[in-house]
């Protein structure tokens, strides 16, 4: 264990787990420690585990209120509904529905989230929105303009390790005093892509069926009903090879098996294949880096009139600007993916 960091109660439940049944797919280990973590606390801000980019500025939750505004007043202004997947404090969707109702979009608010504790946070922000455990329940009857940031991220993924014997589902099994990774024992070599198959061996695959599940689901229902989805994540726009899961406790990158259920666990998202998924269901699919659809958005103009309007916190205005824009900061590492009807108009910032 690290330094300061005490076996949680999960931890001794996966070990029996394990001696009875042997070793656990990676999914199940980062599903059932996540499912764990989000439900029993508030993660966010200085007191928890970690910041997302809505906590950082206004600004960023502007942008995206901005971007649904425009396509909704350019689809002719329909009766529609706001959807969040996993919305954190309600702060996104607090700046973003601020910023929509400067042009006149005041729609019903539509939350995706597991959480009691988060629920009351956002019920806080935002007055009365409606909840659901699924996208299943969202309404039917109306365009949807939905917005996940950091969400897909938090969804189990799936690791396949290439080794001398071939393909196999990479495990977490008992070594010593902790978890180990181990490889399964069954040949999976039909769950590669033709393409990737020839790998050296030690290299890792990530797959993450409940992300490509999330995005198909909500492309049939824009396809059907109309609007707009924007997904932002850390990730990356081209198919690639090896492990990304990572933990992070207190702000601090720690190990993946040092305390399961009280550490977040996230891997980057593989836009690549999700863009692909979108596609399939019909739906036209963009695709950029944060730092460059958000500057295209016009944040830089909007941190300039912030400082003209607060000039004593113009300096930190200016630093959470170069946080959500700056290659060396999230500007490059996070990434944005639209998704609108084939016969719709294009989101804004694009290029």
């Amino acid at each position: 264990m690290t330094d300061g960091i005490q076996p949680t109660d999960l931890a001794a439940t996966f070990r029996r787990l394990i001696e009875r049944h042997g070793p656990m797919p990676v999914s199940r280990y980062m599903g059932e420690s996540n499912a764990r973590y989000y439900t029993s606390r508030d993660p966010l801000g200085a007191q928890g585990d970690f910041t997302t980019a809505p906590e950082i500025s206004q600004m960023f939750g502007e942008m995206v209120g901005l971007w649904l505004a425009d396509l909704w007043s350019r689809s002719g202004r329909p009766d529609a509904a706001y959807v969040e997947l996993g919305p954190g404090r309600g702060t996104l969707a607090r700046d973003a529905l601020r910023a929509m109702a400067s042009t006149g979009l005041n729609p019903p608010v539509h939350l995706v989230e597991g959480s009691d504790a988060l629920r009351g946070a956002q019920a806080a922000a935002l007055g009365a929105p409606q909840f659901h455990d699924t996208i299943d329940t969202l309404p039917e009857d109306r365009p949807l303009y939905i917005v996940a940031n950091e969400f897909l991220d938090a969804l189990p993924i799936r690791q396949l390790v290439m080794t001398d014997k071939g393909w196999r589902e990479r495990m977490v099994a008992l070594g010593g005093d902790g978890f180990v990774f181990a490889a399964g024992p069954s040949p999976m070599d039909d769950a590669v892509p033709a393409e990737q198959r020839s790998q050296p061996v030690g290299t890792v695959i990530e797959t993450c069926p409940g992300a490509a599940a999330t995005v198909a689901g909500i492309a049939q229902r824009i396809d059907v009903q109309g609007g707009a989805a924007l997904f932002i994540d850390y990730g990356y726009l081209e198919a690639r090879t090896g492990q990304t899961m990572q933990a992070v406790r207190r702000h601090e990158k720690v190990g993946l098996f040092d305390a399961p259920g009280d550490m977040d666990l996230t891997a980057h998202v593989d836009f690549a294949t999700l863009a692909k998924v979108a596609a399939r269901e019909g739906l036209a699919v963009a695709t950029a880096a944060q730092g460059s659809w958000l500057t295209a958005m016009g944040i830089s103009l909007r941190a300039q009139s912030l400082s003209s309007e607060s000039p004593a916190h113009a300096k930190t205005i200016s630093e959470a600007h170069d946080r959500l824009v700056a290659p060396a900061h999230m500007g490059d590492l996070f990434k944005v993916m639209a998704l609108t009807p084939r016969n719709a108009p294009r989101g804004a910032g694009f290029g």
